[in-house]
């Protein structure tokens, strides 16, 4: 194999093998293998001219194979999720003790937030104590002992993504669907899964805001997996507003925690239900169709077997062993809690999502370089949501910040974002589309 015929090729238009793009993807992990200036070429010929079908899987394996692959010899299916990134979107952590709690294996390799889409281990950390960067085995440990663990990847699985990633970001190829689709992919499949579901945001907080765009990455992500032998299904879910009624870190957390024990969070409840219902019953190893999965999940929740498995979890990574009980108190908590009051009556009929998710980061709740330290505490809380009747004396959201002149910030840009109206609108559906192949 040639790193340069194998550029001259995708630029060229001609087609490549899976073999050639497999190889390719393993050799990124090897600066021996690609030089720094044939990785720049390769990102941008991809971006401008595609793969193909069989290319994005043959990538997608060559990165997956470049470092550990995970193998797990335990009763129950082995399942993951991933999501494409929103504001106020927690749903991994009611997620993966769900599953887990009906039988399932969940090994969640997650990750960091960057821009203003929040990352689940930032969500995690503010719980004190947890540690989310483990070894592979302290992996394999909590996983046997509780059947879930959300950490992030160790240095040794796939670190070719690693690689392309940084590159992806300094030629300006990030939103290259193909890369996308490898740099996703790569990771979960390393964790030795056996089935997968994606949570493909559509909407102004998403990454791909235009549904038909998230429709085409979702339809890449499903017929990728698949042909790596891991079936996947996808939903298209609306984030046209947050999916929680938070969007932070230790707010996250609270929500979370009512999601898990019942209190609150419906919509929040219901992505994750459903998307567990696609994974166990797209399984073979659950013999299950939708309708009965959906129904043991959600007895897992309102049972509280599910939140038993989350607190252990916490505990075996370093959280209280107590964090069922302990989570109203223990979690870090803002300077400066307020109310921001609308100015005026009527309902909401928009909500600038993005707008929202980049106030936290201003606020110190996220980040802009991958280097930046996050403050758990800060964030908003207390939603309204589109379709809402409002008047001058209720909340928009409550602003939890460190500083005045933060929360005073904050106050302004949450007023900005909503949008009040006399007449009321209709609430935007929460499950936009189905992607199979």
């Amino acid at each position: 194999m040639d790193a340069a015929q194998i550029i001259g090729k995708i630029r060229t238009r001609q087609p490549v093998t899976a073999a050639e793009c497999r190889w390719f993807g393993k050799a990124l992990a090897e600066q021996a293998g690609v030089s720094d200036a044939q990785a720049g070429a390769f990102a941008m010929a991809v971006a401008m001219e595609g793969l193909g079908a069989d290319g994005r899987v043959g990538l997608t394996e060559g990165m997956r194979d470049s470092g550990d692959m995970l193998r797990w010899k335990l009763p129950g299916p082995v399942l993951d999720k991933h999501s494409t990134g929103g504001v106020g979107d927690p749903v991994s952590m009611v997620l993966a003790p769900a599953l887990a709690a009906c039988g399932a294996v969940v090994p969640m390799v997650s990750g960091r937030g960057l821009g203003h889409t929040g990352g689940t281990l930032d969500k995690l950390e503010a719980i004190p104590g947890f540690v989310s960067t483990v070894s592979t085995s302290k992996l394999q440990h909590v996983v046997r002992e509780v059947g879930c663990a959300i950490v992030g990847a160790s240095g040794q699985v796939a670190p070719a993504d690693r690689r392309l990633y940084a590159i992806r970001d300094v030629t300006s190829t990030v939103d290259s669907i193909d890369l996308i689709t490898a740099s996703i992919l790569a990771k979960k499949l390393a964790a030795g899964i056996q089935g997968l579901v994606l949570d493909v945001k559509a909407g102004n907080g998403a990454i791909m805001q235009d549904p038909a765009q998230a429709k085409r990455l979702a339809y890449s992500l499903v017929e990728v997996a698949s042909g790596a032998g891991c079936p996947t299904t996808a939903l298209i879910t609306d984030m046209s507003q947050p999916l929680a009624t938070a969007a932070g870190n230790a707010v996250e957390m609270r929500a979370v925690m009512e999601a898990l024990s019942g209190t609150g969070q419906k919509r929040l409840r219901e992505v994750a239900l459903a998307l567990g219902a696609e994974l166990l019953a797209n399984s073979k190893q659950a013999q299950i169709d939708a309708e009965s999965a959906w129904g043991m999940l959600n007895e897992a929740i309102t049972s509280g077997a599910a939140m038993e498995r989350f607190c252990r979890m916490v505990a075996y990574l370093g959280g209280p062993t107590d964090f069922d009980q302990s989570w109203r108190f223990c979690l870090p908590e803002a300077n400066i809690v307020r109310e921001v009051l609308p100015l005026a009556t009527g309902y909401v009929r928009s909500i600038d999502t993005r707008a929202l998710g980049l106030a936290v980061v201003e606020m110190g709740g996220g980040r802009r370089r991958e280097t930046d330290k996050i403050d758990p505490s800060v964030g908003l809380s207390g939603f309204k949501r589109i379709g809402e009747a409002v008047d001058k004396s209720t909340p928009l959201a409550m602003v939890h910040a460190a500083t005045e002149e933060a929360a005073a910030k904050a106050e302004r840009a949450v007023r900005k974002a909503f949008q009040i109206g006399a007449a009321k609108v209709a609430v935007p559906p929460l499950f936009i589309d189905r992607i199979s192949v």
